[in-house]
């Protein structure tokens, strides 16, 4: 018997995606939970980036129920569940990996087959869910569920997985305090690897093609902020970087032509991080010169590691870490489709987007 506090509905609404930019508010049925599993009345999700390209490329078969940065409260639990309860509040995580493979055993917990399978569903084909009422989070990723402070908001939790995400790759990047890095792009990932940057004595210079956005940098940690468009700007950063060149550089946004430039910026040793780079297909030319005789490093990084959690949680729920300067946006359920084509489509005063739901409240 699984334990609930108030009836839960036959029925919930859900924003579906029904093909290439086709999202639609549906009623649908709540998902039904096992003997080892949670349901979670959701009561925020942010729009990710990751959710955008699927549905506006079609890159999987719909119908699905998108939406994987995901905060709410318990509202049933399965009879084999342990250390939960009913009313707790909580942050979800989708992907788990299984700590024991090959894959994990080096750290690459993306390419864990557990891990790709995707652990929480709001019905049809498990993609996340949150775009929804409740979610039905499954056995294999209660260990990536994660309580929230009673200080701390719905929002701070949905945004431990974006946080997650920067922070492994500021880790696979291992820089030294007083380095000097260009973080390219500042949106809201942008923004987040600056100020984890920033915390750890690195020198950042931060570049974006807004100009708010430029500004909002130099609040977060960055030493100079640029727009990247800016005459003369390979020339600005080669002086702000010294005689020692750029030691990093994070392309936080999907050009080609960042990248392009920071290769040429980097120093011998320096190391480049991909982050946004995502799309599968695309093709791009670099003197691999520079990677075999300079020794500059090509770095890829995607997805979370989960044995970061716990020092995820400390930096926001400490608000060391403070996202909530980051939330521009809410959009309740049934506008959740205007919600994604603003992230889609960003505005020189818009950084991250959320969609609320009405039964979870913020």
């Amino acid at each position: 018997m699984s334990r609930m506090a108030d009836p839960i509905p036959r029925t919930m609404q859900a924003m579906v995606y029904r093909g290439v930019n086709d999202l639609r508010l549906e009623t649908v049925p709540v998902p039904r939970i096992g003997a080892g599993e949670l349901l979670v009345r959701v009561a925020v999700c942010g729009v990710c980036p990751t959710d955008i390209k699927k549905i506006h490329y079609g890159t999987v078969p719909p119908p699905r129920i998108f939406g994987h940065e995901t905060a709410g409260t318990i509202a049933q639990v399965g009879a084999r569940v342990k250390g939960f309860r009913v009313g707790e509040r909580v942050a979800l995580h989708h992907h788990v990996p299984c700590l024991k493979c090959h894959a994990c055993r080096h750290r690459t917990f993306a390419q864990c087959a557990q891990y790709k399978r995707t652990g929480i569903t709001a019905g049809f084909e498990p993609s996340g869910g949150g775009y929804a009422e409740y979610v039905r989070v499954m056995s294999f990723v209660l260990p990536g569920v994660v309580k929230i402070p009673a200080r701390n908001t719905f929002v701070e939790g949905a945004m431990q997985e974006p946080v997650n995400t920067v922070l492994k790759a500021v880790k696979r990047l291992a820089l030294l305090p007083g380095d000097t890095v260009l973080v390219a792009g500042q949106g809201p990932i942008g923004l987040i690897f600056t100020r984890l940057l920033a915390l750890r004595g690195i020198r950042v210079i931060a570049s974006d093609l807004l100009t708010p956005r430029v500004n909002l940098a130099r609040k977060w940690g960055a030493k100079w902020a640029l727009r990247a468009d800016k005459k003369g700007f390979l020339d600005e950063v080669r002086r702000l970087a010294g005689k020692q060149g750029l030691d990093g550089a994070i392309i936080a946004v999907p050009s080609d032509e960042a990248m392009l430039q920071a290769q040429i910026l980097l120093n011998g040793g320096g190391k480049l991080l991909l982050f946004a780079h995502t799309r599968r297909g695309n093709r791009t030319g670099i003197d691999l010169s520079t990677v075999c005789v300079d020794e500059k490093d090509l770095i890829g990084s995607y997805s979370s590691d989960f044995t970061l959690q716990q020092e995820v949680a400390r930096l926001v729920f400490s608000r060391k870490l403070d996202v909530r300067q980051l939330i521009t946006h809410e959009f309740p359920l049934e506008k959740g489709a205007e919600a994604v084509d603003l992230a889609a489509h960003p505005q020189p005063t818009s950084l991250k987007v959320m969609v609320w739901v009405k039964n979870g409240g913020i």
